[in-house]
């Protein structure tokens, strides 16, 4: 799965001062969109859904909220940059987090060591302080409105939550929360308050630690008569997190300690003697087990959106909302900030990231842009570069850029070679490919880059295969023994067919044209990256050797 959709018709261009780029995901009160300022910021742009729009007490009680919301300035939270709650329709704008959400990094990954725990509790608590602060409970903090980032996780969806003493921003006899972290209070419809976040919070640290939620599994009635009436299942954690975790949740609110109190707890737990100064802090480098910084580097796409293109000569389109959320071949709806990905386990994968290869990300572009350009290339470099996505079933041409190095990228220049005849709707930029050490079976050299993997198992013969795998988001990290890994679903692949040898990937398809001249050689590499509702995105990459 892509770390983004690309956008549909329905879907607006513009909102409000911001151009939107992807989709990011839905929920119950409208879509997310990736977007970038007049100034080239990317935010996340939420849409309301037309239906709550149109309510008045919607609209008042969404602009009590935003404005009590844009006071929020903590570290661990995702703040909301700008919103219009009288426009047609509503919308709310925040930061923009390049990361995975908690929920998504536990996916088949195991439970985290105590001390990273520790770690995400003491910034979830921060960032809990800094919403409470302003007057607003979240109710609703969860895995899925948790990303994480190397610098620390981010609270976010706190905007749309409910300001302390006031009605929510949902019906009256609607409840808001997701079960397994729901407290006691909000399922027996008693006033919530800062402790019933404190108990989410505990929910959360149990499941991160764990695996699995506190309550086990079940429908939502099972796991709120247990919320209610039974006391969490804490054993698997270890006895100094268990202690915190207990006491988080504590069925009466008036028994669980104060945020303040448990961001003290939970910021020197893991240090020697309750030293804060030897505790691992979410801030620091290290403070996410190897295998989830791996799956977050590999969505570091800040520097994705670029200049910000010109405008499209196409006539004007008012801003339309986009359909209230249907059933569809998608990961379940999120808030979040970016798209969801479900990967597989990263157990087999290398540890720590590979400094030779950074991640392939894509987003799209409008049709005709350009990328940015690449430097020039020495003679005999290999140098890899995008050529377009082209959207089967008549859905047109559209430019994707490659997540690429900055020390690497800054003042390219696209190549020059003879033998490269791109279409005229397709675009390129330049990126030099390492080469490895490693010799494929049969003997040969290898070179490697994002998203493309070459091998030369014998003189004048050519072999390429997509690093990407069925995995738009995530690149080859290493070439051993003749095998290609892409850890972000654990699949493995051999570089001399490009068959599966592990993982849940589908075959990695080889060069679908290979031209030489002289001692020129262009590669045409296609891989079916992902499937929306049933159309083909394939992606094409030549790749060029002088």
């Amino acid at each position: 799965m892509a770390v983004f959709e690309a956008l549909e018709p329905e879907d607006p261009r513009r909102v409000g001062r911001y151009r939107l780029v992807a989709r990011l995901g839905a929920g119950g009160m409208g879509r997310v969109y990736l977007a970038r300022s007049p100034g080239g910021r990317p935010v996340a742009v939420k849409v309301v859904r037309p239906e709550l729009a149109e309510d008045g007490d919607f609209r008042r009680r969404f602009a009590r909220e935003v404005t009590a919301a844009r006071r929020v300035n903590g570290a661990f939270t995702a703040g909301v940059v700008d919103a219009d709650a009288d426009g047609s329709p509503a919308w709310l704008a925040t930061v923009f987090v390049p990361g995975v959400s908690l929920g998504e990094a536990n996916a088949g990954h195991g439970p985290w060591p105590a001390r990273s725990v520790f770690a995400l509790g003491a910034g979830l608590a921060e960032a809990l302080e800094a919403i409470h602060a302003v007057g607003i409970v979240h109710r609703d903090l969860k895995p899925s409105n948790i990303l994480l980032a190397a610098d620390g996780p981010r609270v976010i969806d706190f905007g749309i939550s409910v300001a302390s003493g006031a009605s929510a921003l949902t019906p009256p006899a609607t409840t808001i929360g997701t079960p397994g972290f729901m407290s006691p209070e909000q399922l027996t419809d008693q006033p919530v308050s800062p402790a019933s976040d404190v108990f989410a919070l505990g929910a959360v640290l149990a499941y991160t630690g764990t695996g699995t939620g506190p309550f086990g599994a079940g429908t939502p009635h099972v796991l709120h008569y247990r919320a209610v009436h039974e006391p969490p299942s804490l054993a698997s954690l270890s006895p100094a997190l268990r202690e915190v975790v207990a006491a988080c949740l504590a069925k009466d609110p008036d028994q669980r300690p104060t945020v303040a109190g448990l961001l003290d707890r939970l910021a020197s737990a893991d240090g020697a003697g309750g030293d804060t100064d030897t505790a691992v802090l979410p801030a620091e480098p290290g403070w996410m087990p190897d295998r989830v910084a791996r799956l977050v580097q590999t969505h570091n796409v800040t520097d994705l959106l670029g200049t910000p293109p010109a405008e499209q000569p196409s006539p004007a389109r008012p801003v339309s909302p986009p359909p209230a959320p249907g059933p569809r071949r998608t990961p379940p709806p999120t808030t979040g900030h970016h798209h969801p990905v479900t990967p597989a386990s990263l157990q087999s994968a290398p540890a720590g990231p590979t400094p030779a290869t950074r991640p392939l990300g894509v987003i799209p572009r409008p049709p005709g842009q350009s990328l940015e350009p690449g430097r020039p290339i020495a003679r005999r470099s290999t140098v890899l570069g995008l050529a377009g996505a082209a959207l089967t079933a008549g859905a047109g041409l559209t430019g994707w850029k490659l997540l690429t190095d900055h020390a690497s990228d800054s003042g390219a220049r696209p190549s020059e070679s003879p033998s490269v005849s791109p279409s005229p709707n397709s675009t390129s930029s330049s990126k030099e490919l390492a080469k490895t050490t490693d010799v494929p079976e049969g003997g040969g050299k290898v070179f490697k880059s994002e998203g493309v993997v070459v091998t030369q198992p014998e003189a004048g013969t050519f072999k390429a295969f997509s690093a990407t795998c069925t995995h738009a988001g995530c690149a080859v990290t290493s070439i051993a023994n003749g095998v290609i890994a892409c850890p972000c679903h654990g699949s493995s692949f051999s570089i001399t067919d490009g068959s599966v040898r592990s993982g849940p990937a589908t075959k990695a398809l080889p060069a679908t044209r290979i031209t030489v001249d002289g001692d020129a050689i262009t590669l045409t590499v296609a891989t079916m990256a992902e499937t929306v509702k049933g159309r083909a995105i394939w992606l094409s990459a030549p790749l060029h050797s002088r």
